[in-house]
C-alpha cells in the first residue's frame, strides 16, 4: 500500500507527513595534506625537511588553540574539558541551550583527546628514500556547537594535528524549522522532529529545496572561523558525506491512533522482511556472492520500541517517536553503496550517461534525497499492506480470476502454484523497482522457459494490470497494483498461511 493511501486511510487520525533530511556529517579534507604521499610532496616543494614534521606542525596547533580560546572569551563561554569517552554530548547542549534560549551564536566549547589520523617520517633503508607514511595517533580536538541562523544548530569538530581533517554537523529538521520561521509558517519542533506544522505541503516542498552551492559556502565560512590555518596555508577544503540520515515520520494527531496500529506494522517487519525484501526497498540485487552483513534487530528502547534492517553500510529503522510519530529513518554511512543514473567520464575523456556508483562529494544530496525517500516509500508500502489486508485482498482476487481475449484464455495467478510464485518473486527483485527488465531478464531466472514463453507471460500479466510497458521500448515495469499484489500475496504466504498450517500438520 502506498504512502498516500496509508494516510488516505488514517486521513482522520494523521495531521501531516514529512520527509527531509535529518543528520547530515560532512568531512572536509585538504586534498594536498590528506594522503601521505601528497604531504610529503608538499613537505619537498616547500623546501621541509621529512624528519621536520613535527616542527612543521607545532606552530599550526598552537594557533589552533589559540584560535579556541580567542572564541571562547569572545563569547564569554569556557573551553570544557572531557575526559569520559562516553560522555552524552547531545544532552549537555540541551541543558545548555535550556539556560541560554536558541538566539544565534555559540552555544557551547569543549575539548577532548581522541584519534586522528597522522603521518611519521619514515626512512626506508632498502631504497634509501625518505618520505611521510600514515599512522594513527591521538590529538587535542575542538568541538565548536553554535546556532547558525539558517541552519541552526551545528558543531564543527577540529583536530589540532595535521591533516586536520574536519567534520561538521547540520541537521535537516533544524534547518527547515529556520526556513518556515522566515516564511512566517508556525511549527512545532521538539528534539529533531515536527510535532506540528500549520502548512505540512509548504514544508514539504521546502524539505526538498536544499541549495547545495550555499551550503558549500556555509562550510567554507564555518572552516575559515574555526580552522584559520587554512587561510595562512592556501588551501581550501574538499567537502565530502560522511553520514547522513534521512527520515520520513508520519505525524498522528493522538498517541493512542498509532498506538493501535503500531503492533501490527512491528510484527509483519519483523517476521515478513526477508534478506532479499531489505535489498529489494535499497534498490540493490541481492546477489549469491554478497559477503556484507545483512540482517532484522528489534530493540526496546527508553522511548519506544524500533524495528532495524541492515545490508552493508546503509540501516533502515522504523520506530514511534515520542510515542505520536511513526518514523522510517534510513541510516547511510558510505552514500557510493547506492547507484543513480548520472554523467560518467572515461579514461579516454569521453563522456556517458550511465548507471554508477554515487559519487561521496556535497553536491550528491539532491540526487541522494531522491534515493532515500524511494527507499522508505518501498518499505512503507510493504509493511502497510498487512495493516488492513482487506484493499490488498481485493486487488489480489482481481488477478486470480482468468481473462479472456481474442478467443483465447489467460488464467490468473496462483501464489501457491511453483511457477507462479517463481514468477512473482523474480518480479519483486530489488533492481527491477529501479530499472524495470526485459524478456532476457526473465529468462536468466525463469530458466525453464523460452522466449516465446516469457513474451506470452508478460502479455498475462499485463492483461491483469500488474505490469505497464514503456513506450518505444521492450522495458516492463511493476504497475502501482502490480506492487501491491506481489507483496500483499507473498507476505500473506509467509505470514499467515505457512504459520497456520504450522500448528495444523497433516494426519
Amino acid at each position: 500500500m502506498s504512502m498516500e493511501l496509508l494516510t488516505e486511510r488514517h486521513a482522520d487520525e494523521i495531521a501531516g507527513v514529512l520527509s527531509c533530511y535529518d543528520r547530515i556529517l560532512i568531512q572536509g579534507t585538504l586534498p594536498t595534506f590528506c594522503y601521505a604521499e601528497g604531504m610529503t610532496g608538499y613537505l619537498f616543494a616547500h623546501q621541509i625537511r621529512i624528519f621536520d614534521y613535527v616542527k612543521f606542525a607545532e606552530p599550526l596547533r598552537d594557533q589552533l588553540r589559540a584560535n579556541a580560546e580567542h572564541l571562547a572569551e569572545q563569547h564569554s563561554l569556557t573551553i570544557d574539558y572531557i575526559r569520559k569517552a562516553n560522555f552524552r554530548k547531545e544532552s549537555k547542549v540541551r541543558e545548555v541551550l535550556r539556560q541560554r534560549g536558541t538566539r544565534p551564536g555559540l552555544v557551547w566549547i569543549f575539548s577532548a583527546m581522541e584519534r586522528c589520523s597522522t603521518y611519521q617520517p619514515w626512512y626506508d633503508k632498502k631504497t634509501g628514500k625518505v618520505f611521510l607514511r600514515s599512522r594513527e595517533g591521538k590529538c587535542l580536538h575542538y568541538y565548536f556547537y553554535f546556532i547558525d541562523e539558517e541552519l541552526g544548530l551545528c558543531f564543527v569538530r577540529v583536530p589540532t594535528w595535521c591533516p586536520f581533517r574536519l567534520q561538521i554537523y547540520m541537521n535537516g529538521h533544524e534547518w527547515l524549522a529556520a526556513q518556515l520561521r522566515q516564511r512566517k509558517i508556525a511549527c512545532t519542533l521538539l528534539e529533531n522532529a515536527f510535532v506540528e506544522i500549520a502548512d505540512w505541503k509548504k514544508a514539504q516542498t521546502l524539505a526538498g529545496g536544499w541549495r547545495v552551492e550555499k551550503i558549500h559556502q556555509k562550510l567554507d565560512e564555518f572552516a575559515r572561523t574555526y580552522c584559520p590555518i587554512i587561510v595562512g596555508l592556501g588551501f581550501t577544503y574538499h567537502w565530502s558525506l560522511d553520514q547522513i540520515e534521512y527520515a520520513t515520520d508520519l505525524v498522528f494527531r493522538r498517541q493512542q491512533d498509532l498506538q493501535a496500529i503500531y503492533g501490527h506494522l512491528t510484527r509483519t517487519a519483523i517476521h515478513a522482511v526477508k534478506p532479499e525484501n531489505i535489498a529489494t526497498f535499497l534498490g540493490r540485487k541481492l546477489s549469491p556472492l554478497y559477503q556484507g552483513e545483512m540482517g532484522n534487530r528489534f530493540n526496546i528502547r527508553i522511548e519506544g520500541t524500533r524495528i532495524k534492517h541492515a545490508m552493508g553500510p546503509v540501516a533502515l529503522k522504523m520506530y514511534d517517536k515520542f510515542g505520536l510519530i511513526l518514523r522510517l529513518e534510513i541510516t547511510v554511512n558510505d552514500v557510493s553503496f547506492f547507484q543513480h543514473y548520472r554523467q560518467v567520464e572515461q579514461r579516454d575523456g569521453t563522456r556517458l550517461t550511465r548507471w554508477a556508483r554515487m559519487k561521496k562529494t556535497l553536491y550528491s544530496l539532491p540526487a541522494l534525497r531522491e534515493v532515500l525517500f524511494a527507499a522508505n516509500r518501498r518499505y512503507l508500502e510493504f509493511i502497510s499492506a498487512i495493516e488492513d489486508p482487506r484493499v490488498g485482498l481485493d486487488q489480489l482476487h482481481q488477478v486470480t480470476r482468468s481473462l479472456r481475449q481474442q478467443e483465447r484464455t489467460y488464467p490468473g495467478f496462483n501464489f501457491f502454484q511453483k511457477d507462479d510464485l517463481h514468477l512473482m518473486l523474480t518480479l519483486a527483485r530489488g533492481e527491477y523497482n529501479l530499472r524495470g527488465f526485459q524478456n532476457k531478464h526473465l529468462r536468466q531466472h525463469l530458466t525453464d522457459k523460452n522466449s516465446g514463453q516469457i513474451s506470452r507471460l508478460l502479455k498475462r500479466l499485463r492483461l491483469h494490470g500488474l505490469l505497464k510497458k514503456v513506450s518505444h521500448n521492450y522495458k516492463y515495469y511493476l504497475t502501482l497494483l502490480g506492487k501491491h499484489v506481489v507483496t500483499t500475496g507473498l507476505k500473506l504466504r509467509e505470514l499467515v498461511v505457512i504459520p497456520q498450517l504450522a500448528f495444523h500438520p497433516a494426519g
